[in-house]
């Protein structure tokens, strides 16, 4: 179970910060609220965050093929 929320967690985290960082989606959100002075750091927060999110999800991808292997009989 908690694998799966891993995974899970890894998945989505990844989407958001690439919809954040690949699109203009939340450019015109900040904008939209009056923080448009912010987006010039944008990708110093959003590629290490998609980078960390993407590896989570590939660790947890890992771990579980290693227990399936591990639990297999012979």
């Amino acid at each position: 179970m908690a694998r799966n929320r891993l995974l899970l967690t890894g998945i989505i985290g990844f989407v958001v910060s690439m919809l954040g960082c690949v699109t203009p989606v939340l450019i015109v959100l900040l904008a939209a609220i009056g923080i448009s002075g912010s987006m010039g750091w944008l990708d110093y927060i959003l590629l290490p965050a998609m980078v960390i999110f993407a590896a989570l999800a590939l660790y947890a991808v890992l771990s579980r093929r290693h227990r399936v292997r591990s639990s297999a009989p012979g």
